[in-house]
C-alpha cells in the first residue's frame, strides 16, 4: 500500500508523533490527522498499542489508528531513543501518556527534545498529571469518571453510582489535547501540555465546585430527570421502544403539557420555573408517561414535531446507521479498508467549507512504515535491518 502524500487538509504541513496507547492520546492525534495532519504512529516492536486487541476481528485500531502511519521503535534502547530525536527535530508536536518520569528515563526529557527542537509541542496526556501526590498513579479514563464527580451523580436514586459503557472521559481528554495542541502551535513557542483526564471530565460537569462552594449542595443522583426542569426522561412507547423529551425552556415546557393534554398544570404558579417543575416532576412524569405509552414511537414523534416540542428517540446503532438526518451529514461514512473491504466508521467531527477533513486511510498493520520512515530518516536497508534484528524497530 502506498500512503498518499498530498492532504490538503487545514493542518497539512503539521507532523505529529504519537507515542501514546489506548485511548485519549491517540484520539486526540486522530483528530489532528483527520485535518491533513502527518501523523506517525510509534509502537514497541513486541507490545503494540492495546488498542489493535481492543474489541473484535481489532475494529477498533481501524478508527483509532486512522490517516495515521506506523512504525516500531523500542524506546528504552539507546538506538531507539536515538532515533526518536532524530525523528523530533522534524516534527512539530509529539503526544505521550507514559507515567511522568519515563521519558525523562529513557535520555528523552524535555530539555533534550527542545534542544534539538525549540518549536516542539510536547503534549503529556497522563491520568492525574505531571505532579502532585497522584502524579506517578496508573491513570485510565474510569479513574476520572469516578473521582470527578461524574459516577456519584449518574444513576438511579438510591442505587450505586454509575459508570459509562465507553470511554467517556478518555474522549473527552482527546478533545481537549487537540484543542490545547492547536492553543499551543498557535503561540508559536514550543512548550510542554500537561494536562490529565480527570480534569477535561471535570470542566464539563458544570459549576457544581462552585454551587457546592457557595451554598453547600451535592448533586444527587437523579436517574434520567434533571435538577434543572421537568419534564426530562426517558418514556416508552406502546410498541416497546423509547424517546427521550427534554423541557430545558419553559415555551418547551408549556407545549410538552398540552400536548400531552394537560393545560391545566401549565397555569400551576409552580410551572413558571424550572425549580418549581422540578419539585412536581413525580406528577409531570406521570403525565408524559401515560401519554407516550399509548402511542407508537412515530406517532409520538410526529405529534411532538408538530407542536414543536423537544423529543428524540432512543437509538441504538442500528438506528443510528439507519437514521436521514445523520445520513445526510454522512457522520457515518464508509471507508475502504485493503483487509476487511468497506467499513463503515464516524466521519470527521466537523465540516469546514474551504478545507474539510478525510479519513484517507483506516488503521494500518503494527509497524507497516517502519523502513518508509527510517529511509526517510536517511538510514539504508542495512541498517534497518540490523536495528529490526537487535530488537530496535
Amino acid at each position: 500500500m502506498t500512503i498518499e502524500d498530498g492532504r490538503n487538509g487545514p493542518l497539512d504541513g503539521v507532523r505529529v508523533i504519537d507515542a501514546a496507547t489506548l485511548f485519549a492520546g491517540p484520539t486526540a492525534a486522530m483528530l489532528l490527522g483527520d485535518y491533513g495532519a502527518d501523523v506517525v504512529k510509534v509502537e514497541h516492536p513486541r507490545r503494540p498499542d492495546p488498542s489493535r486487541g481492543h474489541g473484535p476481528e481489532g475494529l477498533w485500531w481501524k478508527m483509532l489508528g486512522r490517516n495515521k502511519r506506523t512504525m516500531t521503535l523500542d524506546l528504552s534502547t539507546a538506538e531507539g531513543q536515538d532515533l526518536m530525536v532524530r525523528l523530533i527535530e522534524d516534527a512539530d508536536v509529539l503526544i505521550e501518556n507514559f507515567r511522568p518520569g519515563t521519558l525523562e528515563r529513557w535520555n528523552l526529557s524535555w530539555d533534550r527534545l527542545s534542544e534539538v527542537n525549540p518549536d516542539l509541542v510536547l503534549a503529556r496526556v497522563t491520568g492525574f498529571g505531571q505532579f502532585g501526590p497522584y502524579a506517578r498513579r496508573p491513570g485510565f479514563g474510569t479513574l476520572a469518571e469516578a473521582m470527578s464527580g461524574f459516577a456519584a451523580m449518574t444513576g438511579e436514586p438510591g442505587g450505586p453510582p454509575t459508570l459509562p459503557p465507553f470511554g467517556l472521559a478518555d474522549g473527552i481528554c482527546a478533545l481537549a489535547t487537540a484543542f490545547a495542541v492547536m492553543t499551543a502551535l498557535r503561540s508559536g513557542r514550543g512548550q510542554v501540555v500537561d494536562l490529565s483526564i480527570i480534569e477535561p471530565i471535570l470542566t464539563v460537569l458544570g459549576a457544581q465546585p462552585t454551587i457546592y462552594d457557595r451554598l453547600g449542595v451535592v448533586p444527587p443522583r437523579t436517574g434520567n430527570r434533571s435538577v434543572n426542569n421537568a419534564p426530562r426522561n426517558t418514556y416508552r412507547c406502546s410498541d416497546g421502544s423509547w424517546v427521550a423529551v427534554s423541557t430545558s425552556a419553559q415555551s418547551i415546557a408549556e407545549r410538552v403539557m398540552r400536548l400531552v393534554g394537560r393545560p391545566d398544570l401549565v397555569d400551576e404558579p409552580w410551572f413558571a420555573t424550572g425549580a418549581g417543575r422540578v419539585a412536581h416532576a413525580d406528577e409531570l412524569d406521570a403525565a408524559v408517561a401515560a401519554w407516550v405509552g399509548e402511542r407508537t414511537r412515530e406517532e409520538v414523534l410526529r405529534a411532538f414535531e408538530e407542536a414543536e416540542a423537544a423529543v428524540a428517540p432512543i437509538y441504538d446503532v442500528r438506528d443510528v446507521l439507519a437514521d436521514p438526518q445523520l445520513a445526510a451529514l454522512d457522520a457515518v461514512t464508509t471507508v475502504e479498508d485493503p483487509e476487511l473491504g468497506p467499513l463503515r466508521m464516524q466521519n470527521v467531527m466537523f465540516r469546514l467549507s474551504e478545507t474539510p477533513g478525510r479519513i484517507r486511510w483506516t488503521g494500518r498493520p503494527h509497524g507497516a512504515d517502519t523502513d518508509e520512515i527510517l529511509h526517510g530518516l536517511g538510514l539504508t536497508g542495512a541498517e534497518i535491518e540490523a536495528l529490526r534484528a537487535k530488537g530496535v524497530v
